[in-house]
């Protein structure tokens, strides 16, 4: 009950995203329209239930689903009422989060979506408060985090070479992609707290989770260790829900007993075998076990690849991350302004994000678990050039648009219900302020403008309008 109630929290993050920020980025006249991705992908590609209806009211319906399926197992109340209901509430979970996950395209590229879906797929088979669990789902989910966490331990080790020589801290709380209010303050921390860091991350990603496989109190070592690694994440930066998934899937690690101490519950007793349950899991576990074939060999492959699915369903998954950390940051910040001719002494306005960094004197919030899209996409932009984002030209004929469903994916719109004229992009390298700094001028950021990102464009700008109609827009 704890593991299903902690995940249903989880799924509700999840599925509130959906709801506040599908249309904007997926719905019928979003930056990446869900109706364009079917025609273009088979089902069998990619299957969903939205091949169906790839429409905004279909959206909604399943986002709202969502989140009243996720109350009830964060209720209890999906457990009470007999292990079919049960198993239809989690199966029902699941079929949305991976329909949404299937046709998400680059906003649900995340390894956190399909680290979701896995999870979701084996509480399925958990059974309901009066079932005896099943040992084998235990163990199946243990597997689970032995790959989170194995798999994220190799990634680093075989790639950014700040993490063999302990100085990847030194970096990653200023480079992540999105800040929080405490990030400023690790940042901070003498180079010898950032080693020892380092160190502690390789003892909980490569060696903790081999405990994961014994039973009681060895068991525990490695949710111990999950536990203290995501925990010191959470604390330092927004990962959306990322952090806190891997923490809860910690909670299989330990014994009824165990959790029972530390959160004040009842051990239930007297619950019931079902021959017929039992069986279907070890059903899953083949499953499982042919499935993970793949993602062994490519565990042990010099070549791993990070946060991939090997089958359209997401069932058994490899995971990773941040096996290289960028340095400098770089941030695009967008900007607009009411005159049409660019002039040396045009006035161009900012828009502001809700997470990542733009104004200096911004502190940075914290978000997570909640997940902000755009703002994890324009940090990937800020890497990288306008054309590998095909999304971003769209964006920006919706801000010279006005529209208001991109609009509600951003803090501050300096130009009220009057939309600019012109909009372009601005490359600026930022870097923490020192603890100097921060006290003279109240700013948490510096920054630097290192080139024009997008250039200025107009809706009367035939180039630029050629190019939002040769990219199949509406």
């Amino acid at each position: 009950m704890v593991w299903q109630r902690a995940l249903g929290a989880v799924y509700l993050v999840a599925f509130v995203t959906v709801v506040h920020q599908w249309l904007p980025l997926l719905g019928e006249r979003g930056l990446l329209p869900v109706g364009d991705f079917v025609r273009r992908i088979s089902f069998w590609q990619s299957p969903s239930l939205f091949y169906l209806a790839p429409k905004n009211w279909a959206f909604l319906l399943a986002g709202w689903m969502g989140v009243a399926l996720a109350i009830l197992a964060i209720s209890g109340i999906s457990e009470r009422f007999g292990i079919w209901v049960s198993m239809a509430v989690w199966g029902a979970m699941w079929i949305l989060q991976v329909s949404f996950v299937n046709v998400g395209q680059t906003w649900y590229s995340f390894g956190w979506e399909t680290l979701l879906a896995e999870a979701g797929f084996l509480t399925i088979f958990l059974g309901d408060a009066k079932t005896a669990v099943p040992t084998m789902v235990i163990w199946l989910l243990r597997w689970l985090l032995f790959r989170v966490m194995f798999g994220a331990g190799l990634i680093k080790m075989r790639g950014d070479a700040c993490w063999r020589d302990l100085t990847c801290l030194v970096y990653h709380y200023e480079t992540q992609p999105m800040p929080n209010p405490l990030s400023w303050f690790f940042h901070q921390s003498p180079k010898w707290i950032h080693q020892a860091g380092v160190v502690f991350n390789h003892l909980a990603e490569l060696a903790a989770p081999w405990t994961l496989f014994f039973r009681g109190r060895i068991a525990a070592i490695g949710g111990l260790a999950t536990l203290g690694l995501m925990g010191m994440i959470f604390a330092s930066g927004n990962l959306a829900y990322l952090n806190f998934l891997t923490l809860i899937l910690a909670i299989p690690a330990f014994s009824d007993q165990f959790l029972g101490k530390f959160l004040h519950i009842a051990v239930p007793q007297n619950l019931v075998v079902l021959p017929w349950h039992n069986t279907t899991t070890i059903v899953l576990a083949v499953l499982v076990a042919l499935l993970s074939i793949r993602i062994v060999i490519n565990l042990l492959s010099p070549t791993q690849a990070m946060n991939a699915s090997f089958e359209p369903l997401h069932l058994v998954n490899t995971y990773g991350a941040f096996g290289s950390i960028t340095r400098p940051r770089y941030e695009v910040v967008i900007e607009g302004t009411y005159e049409t001719k660019v002039r040396e002494n045009t006035r161009w306005f900012e828009y502001e994000f809700g997470g990542k960094p733009g104004n200096v004197k911004k502190m940075p919030p914290q978000i997570a678990p909640y997940h902000l899209r755009l703002d994890w996409l324009m940090w990937f932009a800020a890497f990288s050039t306008p054309n590998q984002h095909p999304w971003l030209t769209h964006l920006m004929e919706k801000l010279l648009l006005g529209d208001k469903g991109v609009l509600s994916l951003m803090q501050a719109n300096p130009f009220g219900d009057r939309p600019p004229k012109m909009v372009r992009a601005i490359l600026y390298e930022y870097h923490f302020t020192t603890p100097e700094e921060k006290k003279r001028t109240g700013a948490w950021w510096s920054r630097t403008p290192v080139r024009l990102y997008y250039p200025q464009v107009s809706l009367d700008n035939p180039q630029f309008m050629d190019l939002v109609h040769r990219m199949g827009w509406n």
